[in-house]
């Protein structure tokens, strides 16, 4: 399943696209704005856009997308789509912003509100994590053949490794921690943070702040072939195409962890 031809056509257009930032990123200063809700925009984010966008439309002409910088559709419309494309052309701005490489480009296909293929793409360290449903999930470095990844449960032997957002904190994250028993924290950027727990490198990435559907969609799909889960605090898996497209606090982690998932369960979400 890994080797279809749309799983690879669509892994070489986030790396195109990867490209496209590189040519901003290596250029200097990098002049921003910022959107309505705050959050900012950069050349970038538009030259990534441009181009999943208009490669998508060659690729799959009947299926429709929704980027972050795109038009917003209503839900009227929307929910009406059975299948889609949920494009981040630039997840971690800020990253970008702050040159330290942990961004990506996610490309995520979602059929009836589930994520089924996803590329999650870091042009600066030359790594790609990629997977489709029923085909497993993939780490590639470079040129390097793909490796299959998969999560790591937490025995209760040695530290719970925990992965966080390197530019968003949340006071609830410590109250979490002290909760779990305490453990290792990893800070990372972008869906990296997901992609750390689906190759096994951290147990859990728990997310109490905001996030959009486009920011987790791509590295869902990862993290779902992996054999891991992405749920709220009542265990429900995240749903893609809502009304509102904002996503509610959630946890990645294993599926199989009962014993961690047991205590996620005991906190005041």
């Amino acid at each position: 399943m890994q080797n279809t031809k749309l799983m690879q056509d669509v892994l070489a257009l986030a790396r195109e696209a990867g490209k496209k930032i590189m040519v901003v990123y290596d250029g200097g200063a990098v002049e921003q704005q910022d959107k309505q809700d705050g959050s900012p925009l950069t050349a970038a984010d538009m030259a990534s856009h441009h181009a999943i966008v208009a490669g998508l439309k060659k690729l799959t002409p009947e299926w429709p997308i929704l980027s972050e910088e795109s038009a917003a559709e209503s839900f009227e419309v929307r929910s009406r789509w059975q299948r889609f494309w949920l494009v981040d052309p630039l997840d971690g701005t800020k990253e970008f912003i702050k040159r330290n490489g942990e961004f990506t480009v996610n490309i995520a296909l979602i059929e009836d509100g589930k994520p089924v293929m996803g590329v999650v793409h870091a042009p600066v360290l030359g790594l790609s994590y990629f997977a489709e449903q029923g085909g497993g999930a993939f780490k590639q470095t470079g040129d390097a053949a793909p490796a299959p990844i998969r999560v790591a449960l937490h025995v209760g032997q040695g530290k719970l490794k925990m992965v966080g957002s390197r530019s968003h904190s949340d006071p609830r994250q410590d109250a979490l921690t002290a909760h779990l028993g305490g453990g290792e924290f990893i800070s990372m950027g972008s869906s990296l943070k997901f992609c750390l727990v689906a190759e096994g490198a951290a147990h859990l990435y728990p997310r109490l702040g905001p996030t959009m559907e486009w920011d987790t969609a791509a590295a869902h799909s990862v993290v779902l072939e992996a054999g891991g889960i992405v749920c709220d605090g009542r265990g429900e898996a995240l749903r893609y195409n809502k009304a509102d497209l904002l996503n509610p606090p959630f946890t990645v982690l294993a599926a199989a962890d009962t014993k961690l998932r047991a205590k996620l369960g005991e906190w005041k979400w």
